[in-house]
């Protein structure tokens, strides 16, 4: 053995702590929740409810680690307008911390320079917050908003895209490891037509079974991006018919798409005034049926051996 060098348990290196969010149904998909010191992207359509999860991950992380917070104060960069403000009151009427909205500051990023610009700024927030808390949650929504127009699809502007892509994540990872933060950055999808194996033929985890709205789709802003992230997180949705008189409801699924520490898993969820709820099934058959005939999860590709109850 060389001098210096010696065997680790590899779990040693697996997050401690994680983030709740919110739900025990949830968590239990997630192994715990979100884990500290990486970086988490949650991706979907508009209205799959990736707003309504960060939103609520906000007042979680204002509860005690002993009920799954950390204890600390958020900052929300979004770039999509306007911030709602009024869910998030709703929401926080009903948090057990004290002035919870005190301890959430908001800035508006307008493009990738901007975001660059603002999580410079974010340094001296997180090392000397100007409350009794730390700042240890930093939510980006959305990271492909900010890219929506501002780049061509030729090689320099590619180029150019690529280059602010690793920058911005190293520096949200940066932050999430010395300050011991959770990260999460909400992407928006595309629709996928051809090969089965995700955009451009290039698979990032399970891409076969990406379907929302019975479209198949995928993760917005390509592989460079998805190298980017540590844990991707689905959310789908699938407009149905809910009786026969013909009134609709709205099915909502969060997969686990990739993670380190998590094997590819899904749970249904709804959201409702008090915020995010994941669907405690009663069996393993009912969740397989469920989602079998749903096409906005393409079940026959997806291993059924690793849903998660």
């Amino acid at each position: 053995m060389l001098p210096g060098i010696e065997p680790l348990n590899p779990l040693l290196f697996l997050p401690a702590q994680k983030l709740t969010l919110g739900c025990p149904v949830l968590d239990r998909l997630l192994r715990g929740g979100l884990p500290v010191g990486s970086v988490t992207e949650i991706a979907g359509e508009s209205a799959a409810g990736k707003t309504q999860l960060c939103l609520q991950l906000l007042l979680a992380a204002l509860l005690p680690p002993s009920r799954g917070g950390l204890s600390a104060a958020s900052l929300f960069i979004h770039s999509e307008f306007p911030f709602p403000i009024r869910r998030l009151h709703a929401l926080s009427s009903s948090s057990s911390a004290a002035d919870p909205l005190g301890h959430i500051f908001v800035a508006a990023a307008h493009s990738p320079d901007d975001l660059l610009s603002l999580l410079a700024t974010a340094d001296g927030l997180l090392a000397r917050p100007p409350t009794h808390l730390p700042v240890r949650l930093i939510v980006v929504d959305s990271i492909a908003a900010l890219f929506r127009s501002d780049f061509d699809n030729n090689p320099k502007d590619l180029k150019k895209r690529s280059f602010l892509f690793f920058k911005i994540a190293a520096k949200l990872k940066e932050q999430a490891r010395r300050f011991g933060s959770v990260v999460v950055v909400t992407n928006q999808v595309v629709d996928v037509v051809g090969s089965e194996e995700g955009a451009n033929g290039q698979r990032v985890g399970n891409y076969a079974s990406l379907w929302s709205s019975g479209r198949r789709v995928c993760p917005a802003l390509g592989l460079s991006w998805a190298n980017c992230v540590n844990t991707r997180l689905f959310l789908s949705r699938k407009d149905e018919v809910a009786d026969d008189a013909g009134s609709s409801r709205t099915r909502r699924w969060m997969q686990v798409v990739f993670a380190p520490h998590l094997p590819e898993a899904c749970c249904e969820f709804v959201i409702v005034r008090e915020g995010v709820s994941g669907i405690e099934l009663q069996s393993r058959r009912t969740m397989i049926a469920g989602l079998a005939t749903s096409k906005s999860l393409a079940m026959t590709s997806l291993d059924l051996t690793s849903i998660a109850l």
